[in-house]
């Protein structure tokens, strides 16, 4: 059988970022960016019914200046290990943005 080369995407442009959470903090806030490229948030929210996923989504979008609709936690939505992906802004945009509000 001959081998196949398979190439799949979406035809969307976009990033996605790593993030590390935790909730129940005093505000919401970006902490750092840790040695392994992940960002480390503070949420107010507590882990439990999705309402981090949901603070965490409101908050990037604020953080980004995009709509909520362009984000979505595409794994870790129960750990605090995350990852987010991000429509209609590339990476460089993203990781300046993270930059500025770096707590």
């Amino acid at each position: 059988m001959a081998s196949r080369q398979y190439h799949l995407h979406s035809g969307q442009k976009g990033a996605a970022i790593a993030i590390r959470v935790t909730p129940r903090a005093r505000k919401n806030e970006i902490v750092e960016v840790q040695s392994d490229g992940s960002v480390r948030v503070r949420l107010t929210a507590a882990p439990s019914e999705n309402k981090a996923n949901e603070e965490l989504l409101a908050f990037l979008a604020q953080v980004l200046e995009i709509s909520v609709t362009k984000l979505e936690v595409v794994a870790g939505t129960a750990g605090r290990d995350k990852l987010v992906s991000i429509l209609d802004l590339d990476a460089e945009t993203v990781h300046r943005r993270i930059l500025e509000h770096i707590a």
